[in-house]
């Protein structure tokens, strides 16, 4: 008799490290804030966005997940609550935007292994394709060997910033300041640039329930996960960004040079070390689980005709999207030369029209199914939901708007972004030209 093999999932410490990975990494990548929005703005929006941006964004997520605990996540339920070109809008503004979000870590990578090794920069570029399909090749093997490798790597990122943590706070023995809690006298830009930079650093939640049926008991799993990775994830950014604005450093040379060099002053040449290894565990832990997040989805939206069907062809031996995969790591590969700061601006602004699509489904299908069990249910009505999806977009729209109103460097990514996502009709009307039965 032939023996059914047994389906490895992932459990919820693994899956917590997943989630850590996927939304934060460790603070890396939040040196620019204090030199856009100061002291007292730096403290301020950690405490506003996560309020406003991730909480709502966290509920939704949890409650559709609940509900509808698939693969293909968040494009499942668009695709359910609003339809097929809907949910084409939603998969093909989330590649996207990952395609973006991927391009960042492993240029972030070379920036942290420089510390250790000045010269490596020379060898930016094929450093950063060893590290985009080394990558692809562990999440071609599988889901739970990528879940086992990062939370090593989770640990890689967590270790220095507890002996940062201790040194930092011995290091001010007296009072610490915490700043004024305020953006007076800060430009409408720079506010901006702050939000778009603390909004990248929280943003993601969604993308990690793209594999919800290859997680052991998903429901539980995703709520203890859930919780587990923001604490930390609030925590080590607040407590962070409050060493380093007590530190004196040069809010400039923060931003160029990133935390070794903050390590470096507080605690010696070893700490910076210790935080430049972090910070390369960080962008390859952000990068594997994002692609592992987002090389499900084209999947899906295969399946249901919406892009090619090779695209949801499965590796006969280890069951996962190969091909998919390949694909968003050799469009990666192109856009490793992008800057950060208009990778930051696009990415951003495209995560934020897609996540938009998840509030207005979550509304939907609590009008069209209302009875539908979910196990974890916001507590709110259908208007209390309309009003706590309007806090992300508020937040979205200013720093948006921040963007448009310069005529600076901040322009232009925010152009190209608007038109990306304006290709999302495009796209649909050529798939409906060449398969009228989609529509």
């Amino acid at each position: 008799m032939r023996t059914i093999p047994v389906v490895k999932r992932l459990r919820p410490l693994q899956l917590a490290a997943i989630i850590f990975l996927t939304v934060s990494g460790g603070p890396y990548g939040l040196e620019p804030l204090l030199f856009y929005v100061g002291k007292g703005g730096a403290l301020l929006l950690l405490i506003l966005v996560p309020l406003l941006w991730d909480m709502p964004t966290i509920f939704t997520v949890l409650e559709l997940n609940s509900m509808m605990p698939v693969n293909g996540g968040y494009y499942q339920w668009v695709k359910r609550a609003m339809g097929k070109r809907w949910a084409l809008y939603e998969g093909w503004w989330t590649w996207l935007y990952t395609f973006v979000d991927l391009a960042i870590y492993p240029v972030l990578f070379v920036v942290y292994a420089s510390f250790l090794f000045p010269q490596i920069v020379a060898y930016k570029v094929p450093i950063c394709l060893a590290i985009i399909w080394i990558s692809a090749a562990f999440n071609i093997i599988g889901i739970v060997p990528v879940g086992r490798i990062l939370m090593v790597l989770t640990a890689v990122v967590l270790i220095p910033f507890i002996i940062f943590f201790v040194i930092g706070f011995a290091h001010h023995s007296g009072s610490i300041s915490l700043g004024n809690f305020s953006l007076k006298g800060i430009g409408f830009t720079s506010i901006g640039m702050g939000l778009y930079t603390v909004m990248w650093n929280f943003m993601g939640w969604d993308n990690t329930t793209t594999y919800a049926e290859e997680v052991d008991k998903p429901i539980r799993s995703y709520l203890v996960s859930v919780a587990i990775a923001f604490a930390i994830v609030f925590t080590i950014y607040f407590v962070t960004t409050i060493i380093a604005q007590n530190s004196g450093i040069d809010f400039n040379d923060l931003m160029n040079q990133g935390f070794p060099a903050l390590g470096a002053l507080l605690g010696g040449h070893w700490l910076g070390v210790l935080l430049s290894i972090g910070g390369m565990a960080s962008t390859l832990g952000l990068f594997s689980a994002i692609l592992l997040s987002v090389s499900r989805v084209p999947k899906v939206m295969a399946d249901d005709k919406l892009l090619s069907p090779k695209l949801s062809a499965l590796h006969p031996k280890f069951n996962t999207p190969y091909v998919s995969i390949i694909i968003c790591a050799a469009v990666v590969s192109v856009m490793i030369l992008w800057s950060f700061t208009d990778l930051l601006i696009i990415d951003v602004t495209l995560y934020g029209a897609a996540l938009s699509l998840e509030f207005i489904s979550l509304i939907i299908l609590r009008i069209k199914a209302p009875d539908e069990h979910r196990p974890f249910k916001i507590p709110l009505n259908v208007v209390g939901l309309c009003l706590m999806a309007l806090l992300p977009l508020c937040v979205y729209c200013v720093a948006l708007a921040a963007a448009f109103s310069t005529s600076g460097a901040s322009l232009k990514p925010a152009i190209f972004a608007v038109i990306t996502l304006l290709s999302a009709e495009i796209v649909w009307r050529v798939i409906v030209w060449r398969n009228p039965a989609i529509k």
